[in-house]
């Protein structure tokens, strides 16, 4: 049982850790002369999207943290593997490490029917919302994935760090909430998951909305849906979207776009499938 000595040591080091960060250090801008060194207490409960006074209170030793909410104040204050050990002890939690998930590789099936879908944009995504593979349609869509790193292949974002996505979607905002809504829904699945956490807050540090929503704890797990879109090539869009889970895989989805046969974006996707074709087969 963790005494209220233990938990106010917890608070002393927590405050310690806070005062060896710059606001640079942590992705934050820096807004001049401070009156203490290091982060302020509300900064370092934004960035592990917990309120100011929850915070305030772990520093006073007057509550016992969670096991998430430790994880959270892990990455936000840069802990070594020993200094988060020493914080979960002092919490009264059990330390061990949540396993990495194994890096996710598209379905072979899946693939094959992604290269078989010549007029319909297709992606598969997996885990937290990354893009797993995608067909020649899809990119010519969305954006060229093969031109994102690996690591930061992740469908949210590419939302909020891509500009062109910005103007890609007429309405940007709504697009971009549900993804955080359904980024949400990926958290409570993988709750300790240190990849998924790094996203959260990398999102969070760089992006007054993804911040604002993600603080609003709204999840949405919809699977279908109409988009606007203001292509550069294929002008304006009025697309559905469907996405289905993989029987053999649930954590690998295929999201796809589609028109109404015979109307305007029916036909623009057709001649965005026929300029997609041809850029792919002169690369």
């Amino acid at each position: 049982m963790t005494s209220d000595a233990h938990l106010k040591e917890l608070g002393e080091f927590l405050k310690a850790r806070r005062a060896e960060l710059s606001p640079r250090s942590v992705g934050l801008p820096n807004t001049g002369p401070r009156r203490v060194p290091g982060l302020r207490r509300d900064e370092v409960a934004q960035l592990a999207s917990i309120s100011s006074g929850y915070y305030a209170r772990l520093e006073q030793g007057r509550i016992q943290p969670s096991g998430p909410v430790l994880e959270a104040l892990v990455r936000v204050l840069h802990l070594s593997d020993g200094q988060r050990d020493h914080v979960f002890q002092l919490a009264g939690k059990d330390s061990t490490r949540p396993r990495r998930q194994r890096v996710q590789k598209v379905w072979p099936v899946l693939q094959w029917l992604l290269d078989d879908l010549a007029s319909t944009p297709a992606v598969v995504m997996g885990r937290y919302l990354d893009v797993l593979a995608w067909n020649a349609l899809g990119a010519a869509l969305v954006t060229d994935f093969s031109q994102i790193p690996e690591k930061h292949r992740n469908y949210v974002r590419i939302l909020f760090t891509d500009p062109a996505m910005r103007s890609l979607y007429a309405d940007w905002h709504s697009v971009a909430r549900l993804c955080v809504a359904m980024l949400r829904v990926e958290a409570g699945r993988y709750p300790q998951d240190a990849r998924l956490a790094a996203l959260i807050g990398e999102l969070s540090v760089r992006d007054d909305d993804f911040r604002t929503w993600w603080g609003d704890h709204k999840v949405n797990s919809v699977t279908i849906g109409a988009k606007a879109l203001h292509h550069p090539i294929a002008g304006d869009l009025t697309l559905g979207w469907h996405t289905l889970a993989a029987a053999s895989d649930p954590d690998q989805r295929l999201t796809v776009w589609t028109a109404e046969p015979g109307s305007p974006s029916h036909d623009s996707l057709r001649l965005l499938a026929s300029w997609a074709a041809s850029n792919t087969s002169t690369a």
